[in-house]
């Protein structure tokens, strides 16, 4: 192979909620709020679908060392221009125990139009995700790149899980956050596509059917970015630790220089059929790091540690490479502290335990939720 090397660099987008301080329920953005956001941050920051929820993006960093100092200083302006209203936001893909049926969309016409063409599917979306954007220049690429990445898809939702509850129900998922994406079209394992421009002519055909204006309404699990020349995993759940979110950061990152060294030495990673893939898919999305994943080579389900401990060993040379070794490694922290999801049905169970009332137990996973916002920054 003579590609030309890739950036490999990055770009990280959260979204967030918006919560009282108080009774830690949801609450649209006041007038204001998003005012002081954008003077303090620019392009960095803007509205979401719904009025409760805020988003947030790093500039295209050279390394994960400088998508953290960014991410922070991100979060630390959000939490801080929140607190002012005496609001708090937290990063978490569903709020515990808010109603979606009583949350107001954004008034923009970008939103506007989803409400239109999706009804009650878009005004159901009352969740929030995670997006790590990598930069691989060459189009071809990008497409190789993708159809050997989603093998990889499920690992890095695992270790994302932060969505356990829906409307104060313990779903008995660990990312309930996917049950309510998927009903969208254009969701889910991105098909296989042998080029660029097989690609590109898939897209083509829906957009100019007048459906969709542009590739940005295609939202598979990860997707060629229809804004920059960058591979963009979608899969995540947004953490509500920021050191999670750099971790998973440094993982997506040193997956592609991986993929991309093999491709220089004329190999590959093995690609498999999307519905296996889809199987590992559900059971991240189901038991998050708590069960395992089936390793297709060996023809058995891992435990999770176990995957954990191969991928890192994998990753290692890559990450050192990139300057992130000590940013990948750190993903292990997340099977030891458990992920967001975990953690908040622990919170529950043990408030539970010492005889609070449902819905006080659901406000303390609320308030550790706002805790774990700013740890870290």
């Amino acid at each position: 192979m003579t590609d030309t090397a890739p950036s490999f660099t990055l770009g990280i987008e959260e979204e967030y909620l918006i919560v009282d301080a108080q009774t830690l329920d949801l609450v649209p953005a006041p007038e204001g709020l998003m005012q002081s956001c954008v003077d303090a941050l620019g392009e960095q920051v803007s509205p979401e679908f719904l009025q409760c929820q805020i988003e947030v993006g790093t500039g295209i960093c050279a390394t994960v060392a400088d998508a953290r100092a960014d991410l922070a200083h991100l979060r630390r302006t959000v939490q801080a221009e929140c607190n002012a209203h005496g609001l708090a936001p937290i990063a978490v893909s569903t709020h515990p125990f808010a109603k979606w049926h009583q949350q107001h969309f954004t008034d923009r016409e970008r939103y506007r139009t989803l409400e239109k063409d999706l009804g009650g599917v878009a005004r159901r979306m009352l969740i929030c995700g995670m997006h790590v954007h990598v930069g691989i220049e060459d189009d071809d690429m990008r497409i190789d790149l993708l159809n050997q990445f989603t093998y990889f898809l499920p690992h890095l939702l695992a270790l994302s899980t932060s969505s356990p509850f829906w409307e104060g129900d313990d779903t008995g998922l660990k990312s309930y956050r996917l049950t309510v994406f998927d009903n969208l079209p254009r969701t889910g394992i991105p098909p296989r596509f042998n080029s660029f421009g097989e690609y590109d002519r898939s897209i083509k055909t829906i957009i100019k059917t007048g459906i969709i204006e542009d590739g940005s309404k295609i939202w598979w699990d990860a997707r060629p970015s229809a804004k920059f020349p960058t591979l963009e995993s979608r899969i995540c759940d947004v953490c509500p630790r920021i050191d999670h979110s750099v971790a998973l950061a440094a993982l997506t990152q040193s997956l592609f220089h991986m993929l991309y060294t093999l491709r220089r030495e004329n190999k590959r990673w093995r690609q498999y059929d999307r519905f296996l893939i889809e199987e590992n898919r559900w059971r991240a999305q189901r038991y998050g790091i708590s069960d395992g994943l089936i390793d297709f080579g060996v023809g058995a389900v891992k435990p999770f540690p176990e995957l954990m401990d191969e991928l890192i060993e994998l990753l290692t040379p890559h990450a050192a490479a990139l300057g992130c070794l000590a940013e990948l490694r750190s993903a292990s922290t997340i099977l030891e502290d458990g992920t967001s999801a975990t953690r908040q049905l622990d919170t529950l169970q043990s408030a539970l335990d010492k005889g609070a009332s449902r819905e006080d137990a659901l406000k303390k996973v609320v308030q550790s939720l706002v805790e774990d916002f700013g740890r870290g920054l």
